[in-house]
């Protein structure tokens, strides 16, 4: 299964803080506007990748990966499944530690390619789910 405890774990507590979040905008009905204040609330950085490059939660958006001017640890997907290959790809291309793809983001291709960059990734789970029950 892709989305092991272990690497769930791996990457909400030993991978680093600063999480880009593609898809994020400042629309608060969208999940990615909810998940990022959860991960602001549990400490981590959220970084705002989206076209509008809008500025969400106090933190500057970006209109694409490669725009962010820092080190990113985790690239967290909030695109439908045809779209997150490539932002897959991309946060390969940046270096960042891991990939996330949300609930209902599926890519086994995308998966592979990841794991063979010697990224860690999780798919179709939820960062804020995943916060909430390990830190019962």
């Amino acid at each position: 299964m892709h989305s092991e405890t272990e690497t769930v774990r791996k990457i909400l507590d030993g991978l680093g803080d600063t999480w880009a979040i593609v898809g994020l905008s400042s629309n608060e009905r969208r999940a990615a506007f909810k998940v990022a204040e959860v991960l602001q609330r549990y400490g981590k950085r959220i970084v705002p990748v989206h076209p509008k490059a809008e500025t969400v939660h106090g933190e500057q958006g970006y209109p694409s990966l490669d725009a962010i001017p820092v080190d990113v640890d985790v690239v967290d997907v909030f695109v439908n499944s045809e779209l997150a290959g490539t932002v897959a790809d991309e946060a390969v291309a940046k270096g960042a530690g891991a990939v996330w793809f949300q609930l209902g983001v599926i890519d086994e291709a995308a998966y592979t390619r990841t794991r063979a960059a010697g990224l860690e990734m999780v798919m179709d789970r939820c960062p804020a789910i995943e916060l909430n029950s390990l830190r019962r």
